[in-house]
């Protein structure tokens, strides 16, 4: 593409909103200066105005198509210095080369202007288009003649020198640039686009390519500290100055592919496997075309290849070494030739029939303790020819490579492979991506020129109309409204890529039932918008109604996709991913995550082989963000190993990684051609921010899987992981950003209707990945996601009411420690409080600073104490020990019950029981907030008098008593000697017992 295309970047200065005064006269005069891989443009200055409106379109040429994501788009606005003379500088804003878009798609965005140092003064944002446009290449222009390219020789020192003199200027205005613009620049206005690239085009024909030059701005690479477990790539710099390509730093290079095997499998271990490559075979005798095929023998292996005719086999298969119960490996090569044999019956005739027999051309066997080796980044073995050995047809000869290698040769991944049924497609490892979801919002507004009714049927009065709309399986309408009044009403729906074709507008008469009519909306072609700056157009539509009614009316509705929300399709407190659906708006990378699935033990059988014995066929399955990936099927074993290593790029740290054990039951089909379900064996999750950077967490995990019948462990699985980062910057100042894309705070979406837009793009994303090939099962997706988050179990009520119980429990500890002290449980403890007192009361501005104080050492000291292995899912915390078998069946349950009505009864009056407990609760909480308002509505005249006349003498005792006196009287009445105190509760605590509430007044 890069050779045949040429791409351009048009940047759209559209406006800016809320500039900073600079001209000292409330006012700023501003122009914007965008630089883009070493080149410059300009736009116009817009003259005493702090919302200007440019509308220009700046033109850039990309030089390296596929270095494109890594450069980085910098807009600068000053003011000019012609109208204040104040400082110059009104903001920045930098965009990364992966934000940009085709054109078509791209939409006005609006960026805060950042600051340029820590003391300037600056805000106001600012609004830009990004795209690209590709556009097909010029033909190459014929080489010259030898004169041509002496003359070329000749000129070359001069431009050279030409070239130097240009850069030393440039960076001479650069450094004054800050302190005095040059006077002529705003006098010249913006060459047009296409005059800047036919003056380019010109001088790139006119002259030779001259060496790169120095670049202005170049790329800053990360710097990181040399670790154990990181792989840095060092560059000189006379390498960097002569190659033209943009610097990439190391979190970049190792997502790419073409990287993976330099850096990849140091988080698992070395699977020797042994490869045959078959590539085809050679005949002596030129005997009628024949179907060839290959077969290999080692142990109790035998394998056959495809049988082709005058084709070439080119086949590997990978062979478990450790699996392996033989020292040779044999070779044959066999033809498929057809003889007739004559065949007779009793006194009928005789018939001949064509029977297909396998002739041996002969065979080469290999030693496997001669075998090379052979470990990337070496280049391929290249194959051989061998001599088959035969005594009945001599002369034959058999291509084949045999290498030892390791799981991270590059002809694994498209081999047999012994370890997971050969090339079964069900059986492979494969990576899958989630379809990339939008929110799409219906703003119903009104209809007119309604025709109501029909000729036959009497009419209503007063008809009541709704809306209802419908894309692909979502379902949502409007409320009902008289004829000729407004909706007003969003209606939000989850679209996912490719978009379904139409969004069906219905508009139906609430009083018969029947459809009025309905229009049909293009989604592809709606308006993206990733703000709420402005609101997308509304359009008017045309309602079709039956055959005999082209037309019933029209509609006036506004649609749009919304590109500034994070379209949520897992549970909220194990979400993976919080990137806005507008690329524009994507968060810059912070890290890389690796990912080592190295094995698992102990496992269950969960199924019967043959009827005789237990077996178990184990797969991996991790998600994060949109990326799934899923191991090969170890097949009929009880402790795999798949030794397999990914990487995931990292947006957020505050985000949760999930790794999903199956057993594989779908690459066997029943008798009518069905395949079966995969089950589950246990999930873990593994959340970012526990992880330290750049470290190596290498542990095993308890698989357990919730059944009807209880908690079952299912062994062991062993899990390697690394969070890498390079710069502490960036990881810092992510805590300090939202969490959720800005749409969310600004226009939030209320809670049930999250649940409702959770739920259906859950059911998107599991349909979208149930149609892949091979497809990820139904009940993985769902398990994987915890799509029953929402459904009610008594066991995770119990487990949160405990959470909610230990979350208080810090301050019943303390309560308790207070009323040790105020009892004279621990006199010299008391004593001490008493001093604390006094120095608090003496010295209140050290309050504050001792309380952090105390803070920074208690947590510096539990540093040391901290947990050193990640988290993994708590059983006692999940409350699955002590829950009994009738709850465990209450939470299998699906929706609409399935279970008798002497069950369902039960089941209900035990959840009215626990109601009744946590309806006296509240009513408990409800009754203090009473009593104190009540306080001061005088609904007790009495108890309100006397509390006004205690406020009366408590202003007059603090307008003669200092606040120190009063703190510190109050403290030692607090922790007086129990001697001093009496076994009754307080006045102050029976006066506020005995103010009414409102629980008197229900009935």
């Amino acid at each position: 593409m890069a050779e045949n295309c040429t791409r351009k970047l048009i940047v759209e200065i559209c406006n800016a909103k809320n500039l900073m005064p600079k001209d000292g006269q409330g006012t700023a005069s501003a122009y914007a200066i965008v630089d883009f891989d070493g080149q410059r443009r300009r736009t116009k200055t817009k003259f005493r105005d702090l919302n200007p409106v440019w509308d220009e379109k700046l033109e850039f040429l990309v030089h390296d198509i596929e270095s494109m994501a890594a450069e980085m788009l910098e807009i600068n606005l000053y003011n000019d210095k012609k109208m204040g003379k104040r400082s110059t500088f009104l903001g920045k804003v930098k965009l990364a080369g992966s934000v940009f878009v085709k054109a078509g798609e791209e939409t006005l965005v609006y960026y805060p202007l950042e600051k340029r140092s820590v003391f300037s003064q600056i805000k106001g944002e600012i609004g830009v288009k990004v795209f690209y446009v590709d556009e097909e290449a010029p033909p190459a222009p014929a080489e010259p003649a030898a004169e041509q390219k002496a003359e070329t020789a000749e000129e070359k020192p001069k431009e050279e020198e030409d070239k130097k003199e240009e850069n030393v200027e440039e960076k001479k205005e650069e450094e004054e640039k800050p302190k005095e613009e040059p006077p002529k620049e705003e006098e010249k206005p913006n060459p047009p686009p296409a005059e800047a690239s036919k003056s380019e085009d010109t001088t790139a024909a006119a002259t030779p390519p001259p060496p790169p030059p120095e670049v202005e701005n170049p790329p800053i690479a990360h710097k990181e500290e040399a670790s154990s477990t990181k792989v840095v790539a060092t560059k000189s710099k006379a390498e960097t100055g002569k190659s033209s390509q943009l610097v990439i730093n190391e979190l970049e290079l190792r997502s790419l592919s073409g990287d993976h095997n330099r850096i990849a499998y140091d988080l698992v271990d070395r699977m020797p496997f042994l490869y045959v490559r078959v590539v085809k075979a050679k005949r002596a005798n030129k005997e009628p075309a024949c179907p060839l095929h290959a077969k290999l023998v080692i142990g109790t292996h035998s394998i056959k290849t495809k049988s082709q005719i005058d084709k070439d086999w080119d086949q590997v298969f990978a062979f478990d070494k450790e699996g392996l119960n033989s020292s040779s490996l044999e070779v044959s090569v066999w033809a498929e030739e057809e003889k007739k044999e004559e065949q007779k019956e009793g006194d009928a005739a005789a018939t001949a029939a064509t029977v297909v027999v396998d002739n041996c051309l002969g065979a080469v066997s290999f030693d496997l303790q001669e075998v090379p080796k052979r470990v990337p980044p070496d280049s391929p073995l290249a194959p051989q020819w061998y001599s088959l050995e035969s005594e009945k047809s001599p002369g034959n000869d058999v291509m084949v490579s045999v290498w030892v290698g390791t799981q991270a040769d590059e002809a694994f991944q498209e081999a047999w492979q012994s370890d997971s049924g050969g090339l079964i497609p069900e059986t492979r490892a494969k990576v899958y991506l989630s379809p990339k979801l939008w929110y799409l919002r219906l703003t119903v507004i009104q209809t007119q020129d309604l025709q109501l009714g029909s000729g036959s049927e009497p009419k209503v009065r007063s008809p009541e109309l709704y809306v209802k709309a419908q894309l692909g399986a979502q379902l949502f309408k409007t409320s009902r409204t008289p004829v000729g009044l407004a909706w007003n009403e969003d209606l939000v729906f989850v679209a996912a890529e490719p978009f379904e074709p139409f969004l069906v507008v219905m508009v139906e008469d609430w009083s018969n039932g029947q459809l009025v009519g309905q229009a049909k909306i293009h989604v592809p072609s709606l308006e993206r918008r990733t703000d709420d700056k402005t609101e997308p157009k509304s359009r008017w539509f045309n309602l079709v109604g039956a055959e005999n009614k082209p037309y019933a009316g029209r509609i006036h509705v506004r649609a749009c996709l919304e590109g500034g929300y994070h379209v949520l399709d897992e549970a909220a407190h194990v979400t993976s991913d919080v990137q806005a659906a507008a690329k524009q708006l994507a968060k810059p990378l912070i890290g890389l995550l690796d990912v080592g699935i190295r094995g698992a033990s102990n496992l269950l059988p969960v199924k019967t082989k043959d009827g005789t014995r237990g077996t178990t066929d184990a797969y991996v399955v991790a998600k994060y963000g949109q990326k799934w990936i899923r191991t090969r099927t170890i097949l009929d074993r009880f402790n795999p190993r798949w030794n397999e290593q990914y990487t995931w790029d990292v947006y957020d740290p505050c985000t949760v990684l999930t790794i999903g054990v199956f057993d594989n039951g779908r690459y066997k089909r029943d008798e009518a051609g069905k395949p079966g379900r995969d089950l589950r064996i246990g999930k873990i999750r593994v959340r970012l921010s526990t992880l330290d950077t750049n470290k190596v967490y290498l542990n095993s995990y308890m698989l357990t899987v919730l059944l009807p019948n209880g908690a079952k462990k299912m062994g062991e699985i062993e899990i390697a992981v690394r969070f890498s980062c390079s710069s502490w910057l960036s990881l810092i100042q992510a805590y300090g950003t939202p969490l959720l894309p800005r749409m969310h705070y600004l226009r939030p979406l209320g809670p049930a209707q999250q649940d409702i837009l959770r739920q259906t793009a859950m059911r998107i994303v599991t349909a979208r990945l149930a149609r892949s090939e091979p497809p990820l099962g139904q009940e993985v997706v769902q398990f994987m996601l915890d799509t029953d988050t929402h459904v009610w179990s008594m066991r995770k009520s119990k487990a949160n009411w405990f959470r909610v119980v230990g979350c208080l429990s810090h301050a019943a500890i303390l309560a308790r420690w207070l009323h040790g002290i105020r009892t004279w449980a621990h006199p010299p403890t008391t004593i001490l409080v008493h001093v604390l007192l006094i120095a608090v009361v003496m010295c209140p501005q050290l309050v504050l600073s001792t309380i952090f104080m105390y803070a920074f050492l208690i947590l510096a000291l539990r540093f040391r104490y901290r947990m050193r292995v990640t988290h993994n899912v708590d059983l006692r915390l999940s409350y699955v020990d002590a829950v009994g078998p009738d709850e465990l069946d209450e939470e299998f349950d699906g929706l609409p019950t399935t279970r008798s009505p002497d069950t369902v009864r039960f089941r209900y009056d035990r959840l009215r029981a626990l109601a009744s407990r946590a309806q006296s609760l509240l009513g408990d909480v409800a009754a203090q907030g009473e009593r104190l308002e009540a306080l001061f509505n005088w609904k007790d005249p009495r108890a309100t008098g006397i509390f006004v006349v205690v406020c009366l003498f408590a202003s007059l005792l603090f307008y003669v008593v200092p606040f120190k006196v009063f703190v510190l009287g109050s403290g030692f009445y607090y922790i007086r000697h129990p001697r001093f105190r009496g076994d009754m509760p307080s006045a102050p605590l029976n006066f506020f017992r005995r103010l009414p509430s409102l629980s008197d007044q229900i009935m």
